[in-house]
């Protein structure tokens, strides 16, 4: 048996790992769930945990996994991102939930803030400004 303790030059032991961050992607377009569902999966320390069409399944989702983290899409069918995200935050469904959208402006961030959203993601921008607001606490 070789005793790594006494040995500076091997790795020391590793640590657990603290529990992944739980995820829920919310979007109306399936490729673009399909698009976060890969990236998301390269991302040590994330578990994708479920996927939503709409506000409506959104809200179910967050309900049934109370996901660390929701990301959310703002233009949906059903309920709009909006909505979704002031009963999810209202509700504590969930950790926290980040508003995704290809608009953008002062506006919109501020109104997504005013819904209870923590960060505000526009589609387009690059996917670490993403991976960034995910890991952030």
């Amino acid at each position: 048996m070789i005793d790594n303790a006494s040995d500076p030059t091997q790795s020391p032991t590793p640590q657990p790992i603290s529990s992944p961050m739980r995820v829920l992607i919310v979007d109306d377009f399936p490729q673009v769930r399909a698009d976060l569902r890969l990236l998301l999966e390269l991302v040590e320390g994330i578990e994708l945990v479920g996927e939503a069409g709409d506000g409506c399944q959104a809200l179910a989702q967050a309900r049934a996994w109370r996901p660390d983290v929701v990301l959310m899409d703002l233009e949906m069918p059903e309920m709009d991102g909006f909505e979704a995200t002031r009963q999810i935050v209202s509700d504590h469904l969930a950790g926290r939930v980040i508003l995704m959208s290809i608009h953008n402006g002062p506006e919109i961030r501020q109104q997504a803030l005013a819904y209870g959203a923590a960060d505000f993601y526009r589609k387009g921008e690059p996917v670490e400004q993403l991976i960034q607001a995910l890991l952030r606490p």
